[in-house]
């Protein structure tokens, strides 16, 4: 290969990408990308563009960021939305963007689907999809609450649980969180995530750490709390993993008031996906 890039160059024909067969580029090339490198890639010219619009390599690559997308229920929704597995990492993978939300334009979802994955020094310690109905009176009526263990339910992991003073510190540096939220029927995606934690802080009886990962909609917050706990052989365990919405007086907002807000994030303007953990951050302070 390298004597025929060579022979091209002192002939005065074109070099690199432009004299490889297409597979070779799409086979041993772009499947070594991620999500953003592929789509800058898909800038370049349109022979990329066109090599990098392939279904499956968008697929891969939304499988190894999101364990959770290779549950059966979760690849039929994708594969239905409009642009397929590269639309719904355009959707789920950067922040909303800072303007305001937009004012739903459709109805609200009946039903919404959360996708979720925490790894902790980028081994994957949890993973969920689970349904939300989003049209029964308790619903609408009680305080939003999507919790996705039961409270006695642990998930334990092979990861040892760290241990003093720096145990908060290390749980801001290593651990990451998505939660995508999917309305199956309007075909839309937001994470609403803010990908690191915005604080952490370790209750100081139970040594239990509290991890919190927040985003910001208009005046609300939507909020992100992750229980994690070590057992008797030292390993951690996730204990809790739920999600609330709250206003900035710190009130709870109620389902039917939480779904205008997740209906415009679904539909508002997404970011570009750059800095995503320092604009969370941002945000959060702010």
């Amino acid at each position: 290969m390298l004597a025929a890039t060579e022979t091209a160059a002192e002939q005065g024909g074109d070099t690199g990408f432009s004299i490889l067969h297409p597979d070779i580029i799409q086979s041993h090339v772009l499947t070594r990308l991620d999500g953003p490198s592929l789509g800058s890639a898909a800038c370049c010219c349109a022979a990329l563009r066109y090599l990098s619009s392939d279904d499956n390599l968008w697929t891969n690559i939304c499988h190894s960021t999101w364990p959770s997308t290779k549950s059966p229920q979760l690849s039929h929704v994708i594969s239905k939305l409009d642009g397929g597995p590269r639309a719904f990492f355009s959707q789920a993978f950067p922040l909303l963007a800072d303007s305001n939300l937009s004012h739903p334009s459709s109805s609200p979802p009946s039903e919404l689907i959360s996708a979720v994955d925490i790894h902790y020094k980028k081994e994957l310690i949890f993973t969920k999809v689970q349904e939300t109905e989003t049209v029964t009176g308790w619903f609408r009526c009680s305080p939003l609450r999507i919790d996705l263990l039961e409270p006695k339910d642990v998930v334990p992991t092979s990861i040892k649980h760290p241990e003093g003073d720096d145990t908060c510190t290390d749980m801001i540096n290593e651990m990451t969180l998505s939660w995508i939220l999917i309305d199956p029927i309007g075909r839309r995606a937001v994470n609403l995530s803010s990908f690191k934690p915005v604080a952490a802080e370790r209750h100081w009886l139970t040594g239990e750490v509290h991890v919190r990962y927040a985003s910001i909609h208009g005046h609300v917050q939507c909020g992100v709390e992750v229980t994690c706990g070590g057992s008797e052989g030292g390993e951690m365990q996730v204990r809790e993993v739920s999600l609330q919405m709250e206003d900035m007086d710190g009130m709870h907002l109620n389902g039917k008031d939480s779904l205008v807000i997740l209906h415009g994030a679904l539909e508002g303007k997404k970011g570009t996906g750059k800095n995503r953990v320092h604009e969370g951050q941002r945000r959060y302070k702010e």
